[in-house]
């Protein structure tokens, strides 16, 4: 409607004015005025002079009279309001009805893949909330971008190397006396990030120590004998060292099998996993061949830097003194390696805190400056933090919100707030527990994604899980009602009404159904989960509004029972699958 809207304001405006318009604006009606679609005059402005209530007049005249679409119009203060034909929606609906896979879109041969990395997580401490914000926002831009007609792999790098690993490492060694997950009963991330904790704390009472010596505190920090025995591991494991490696190997794994279980409770997957101990190496070999071709430059202690002062930024080291590599130097070999396993890569997306803005516009720089055609085509998914009320977390102190036990706690909420409710008459103890889990993660999920990436959020659980207002539970209440409608409709309502004329709340429903497509595409150009939260939540305020105000099942005439079912039954449809693309499950009973 949008595209045939358009063209025709544009061949008015040239048969009445004579003129070319580049562009036309167009936005939703005000509820308080009569229309469906607005055009705005006020930009044509620049093209056509003239007063705008008579431009919008004549333009609206034309529309009427060439557009069966266009049924009446007003123009109020320089917005032209157009009347879309009961026609044009009865039949939109029909359509909307028989595309069995509504709103989504096919890739089409050819068209190249994106790859959308998320979650990448340090194998010292298990995932917390920060992580489950990348997590969620990666996993749903990658589910919206594949319902836009894109080819899609999900990955992440694992930071399974480094100065952090050997500090879990060390204070294992120290003080674990051998335990195990299995010996403790702990999941294996959380045995490793206690003893991260653990270094921490002996750390900082060697320092203390140093310092009623008379030692300098900055001094200090960098003599304590537990972090030089800490680097000294980490010189033994670059080196190869045997014993070193296998316990390096050991703990690792316990920490691949702690994530493993909460990925799956989160309900996000990947489809590779990269590992920073393999591609840091390829790194340092194309920094070596970009010496060669004079992209980057060494200075006189033999460090390799490249200078990007031309393109507003600074100097950027690729490569230590020592010959080790620094995060840069594994993210080109990464990127790279990417594109060497599936060579249909056209670009990718990077789901990483806003702290790491700059270091991406590096690495995105250094790529093109080596010649990378793909990498034109590299965009940084930048997100807020996540605070809590209580304040910042810190993983080194052990203040972090653990991601296990806030899913935990979120189902526990939900479980509170729906017994206080009442709703749950029937179930049983195991329908319930999995309905607490499905509200709590939805609740979670829902809270995170509706608000921009870009923005930080403060994250208040008991909030998140209100029945009203706009929530997920709000959403999956809404979706289970319609569900309720469906079985107690006891007549056949899948029958083709032709000639139905609808009322205004009817309209207002199918107009808002027919924005769906165009949301996602909207979602996936600017990569935001929340457009497609907050158009659910539209949706859902708009049929609860004709819930209340309109009977269902009670209609006074069949044809009205049958069409507002199957409006009903659309809506449900596209609730379901808005929220699946956040990653939200909605239940049929709450």
């Amino acid at each position: 409607m949008e595209e045939l809207l358009i063209r025709s304001v544009k061949e008015a405006v040239q048969e009445i004015y004579g003129k070319e318009l580049e562009s036309v604006e167009l936005q939703a009606t005000r509820k308080e005025f009569e229309g469906d679609i607005t055009v705005v005059i006020f930009p044509m402005l620049r093209v056509v002079k003239g007063n705008p209530q008579q431009i919008g007049e004549q333009i609206g005249e034309r529309l009427r009279s060439k557009l069966e679409e266009v049924s009446d119009f007003n123009v109020i203060k320089g917005f032209l309001n157009l009347v879309i034909s009961n026609d044009f929606f009865a039949n939109r609906f029909r359509q909307i009805r028989k595309e069995p896979e509504f709103g989504l879109v096919k890739p089409a041969p050819g068209d190249k893949a994106v790859m959308v990395e998320y979650s990448s997580p340090n194998t010292n401490k298990p995932l917390h909330l920060g992580h489950i914000r990348n997590n969620l926002l990666g996993y749903s831009v990658a589910e919206i971008l594949k319902a836009s007609g894109k080819r899609v792999y999900k990955t992440q790098i694992i930071n399974d190397r480094g100065i952090h690993i050997c500090k879990s490492m060390l204070a294992w060694q120290r003080y674990g006396n051998g335990e195990t997950p299995q010996s403790t009963g702990l999941k294996g991330d959380k045995l490793v990030g206690n003893y991260y904790v653990a270094f921490d704390k002996a750390y900082k009472a060697e320092i203390e120590a140093l310092v009623s010596e008379g030692i300098d505190p900055k001094e200090a920090e960098k003599r304590a004998p537990i972090l030089l025995e800490a680097q000294e591991m980490l010189r033994k494991w670059e080196a190869g060292d045997e014993e070193v490696v296998n316990l390096w190997k050991t703990m690792n794994q316990w920490v691949y099998e702690g994530f493993s279980d909460t990925y799956k409770a989160i309900g996000v997957d990947f489809d590779k996993l990269y590992y920073e101990s393999d591609t840091y190496l390829l790194g340092k070999d194309v920094v070596q061949d970009g010496l060669e071709k004079g992209v980057f430059y060494r200075k006189e202690d033999g460090s390799v830097w490249i200078d990007l002062s031309e393109e507003g930024l600074d100097e950027k080291i690729v490569l230590r003194a020592d010959g080790t590599a620094v995060y840069m130097t594994q993210d080109i070999g990464t990127a790279i390696q990417r594109v060497k396993d599936y060579p249909d890569i056209g670009g990718m997306v990077y789901t990483v805190g806003n702290e790491q803005d700059y270091h991406f516009k590096v690495l995105f720089l250094i790529l093109k400056k080596l010649g990378y055609s793909w990498a034109e085509h590299l965009y940084h998914l930048s997100y807020g933090m996540v605070d809590l009320p209580s304040g910042k977390m810190k993983s080194r102190e052990g203040t972090v919100v653990d991601a296990d036990d806030l899913i935990e706690e979120m189902a526990a909420t939900a479980g509170e707030i729906a017994s206080e409710l009442g709703k749950l008459e029937g179930f049983t103890e195991e329908e319930k527990n999995g309905l607490y889990r499905t509200i709590g993660l939805g609740a979670l999920k829902y809270y995170i994604l509706k608000v921009d990436p870009r923005k930080r959020i403060l994250f208040d659980p008991k909030e998140s899980v209100d029945f009203q207002g706009n929530t997920g539970p709000f959403i999956q209440y809404t979706y289970a009602r319609i569900q309720s409608i469906l079985r107690k409709a006891d007549f056949d309502h899948q029958e083709d009404i032709a000639q139905y004329v609808m009322d205004s709340r009817e309209r207002e429903l199918v107009k808002l159904l027919d924005q769906f497509p165009v949301i996602i595409q909207q979602a996936a150009e600017n990569y935001s989960p929340a457009l497609i939260a907050n158009y659910c939540y539209d949706l859902v305020k708009e049929f609860n509004s004709f819930y209340q105000n309109v009977s269902i099942l009670g209609a006074d005439h069949q044809e009205q029972r049958i069409f507002r079912v199957q409006l009903a039954e659309q809506v449900g449809k596209v609730i379901a699958r808005a929220m699946g693309l956040l990653g939200i499950l909605v239940p049929e009973r709450m």
